[in-house]
């Protein structure tokens, strides 16, 4: 009964999303009517491309994602893994995406993709990191929180599917949905705030490494509490099995060991 009243909860919480995601496309369009640049098109619609493909090549080839493995939250409540465990791989596997994303911005740096379009992409990359870098603590944390909902839900939706092309439809609309709404992702900012600190050093500008950590420590746990409690432990509860009980089974096993 708790399990069919969690899962309404989920449905009516999911269907919100799309109305959020609605409305930030709304505010974008009013915005670049008044003259916004229209890189950000450009740079929206890339993001939204790149995350999706990191998704799919995640779950397809068998990589680690931090925010993916926060659904490690399930088997850690159903006692499948210790504590200790699972501690463990958060941690690796988090220093390990922000050396790839980080090692990714350097070459992504050194390629001269920031000089495009007259120099316009990496203003706007400029633009993205000082806006992602002066969100207050409860803003990032609350949009890490509701970004790693989304990605959570499209690696659970990825287990109904038996072709990589129902994995790969499950993954796009929720990846796409989070960019849309301008939420948090953790790995995603290990590339983008790192790309545009090497833009600052190579202009000679200071370079705002305090921003960095400054989004990154609430990002990554709102990407925690948004994956493994909101995800993973929500549908632990719904889809719990009460324990197996075999008292009725002792009499037979006595009479057949007889």
């Amino acid at each position: 009964m708790i399990g069919e009243e969690v899962l309404e909860f989920g449905r009516r919480f999911l269907r919100e999303f799309g109305r959020v995601g609605r409305d930030a496309r709304g505010h974008d369009a009013v915005r670049l009517g008044a003259g916004f640049d229209t890189v950000h098109v450009h740079l929206a619609g890339r993001e939204a491309a790149r995350l999706g493909a990191v998704a799919v090549l995640v779950v397809v080839a068998g990589a680690e994602l931090f925010t993916g493995n926060n659904l490690l939250a399930m088997a850690w409540a159903d006692g499948c893994l210790p504590t200790r465990d699972v501690l463990y791989n958060w941690v690796v596997v988090c220093a390990a995406n922000f050396i790839g994303a980080a090692g990714l911005a350097a070459v992504v740096f050194l390629s001269g993709h920031a000089e495009m379009n007259g120099g316009a992409v990496g203003r706007t990359y400029l633009q993205i990191a000082a806006a992602k870098s002066s969100l207050s603590l409860t803003e990032a944390f609350f949009r890490g929180v509701l970004c790693n909902v989304l990605v959570c839900m499209a690696v659970w939706m990825t287990l109904a599917g038996r072709s990589v092309t129902d994995k790969f439809i499950a993954i796009v609309f929720p990846i796409s949905a989070f960019v849309a709404a301008g939420f948090e992702h953790s790995i995603a900012n290990m590339y983008f705030l790192p790309l545009a600190m090497l833009l600052q050093a190579a202009a000679g500008q200071p370079v705002e490494v305090a921003g960095l950590w400054r989004n990154l420590v609430p990002v990554i746990a709102g990407n925690l509490v948004g994956g493994s409690v909101l995800v993973a432990l929500v549908y632990y509860v719904i889809y719990r099995r009460a324990p197996r009980d075999t008292s009725s089974l002792e009499p037979s096993r006595k009479a057949s060991d007889g």
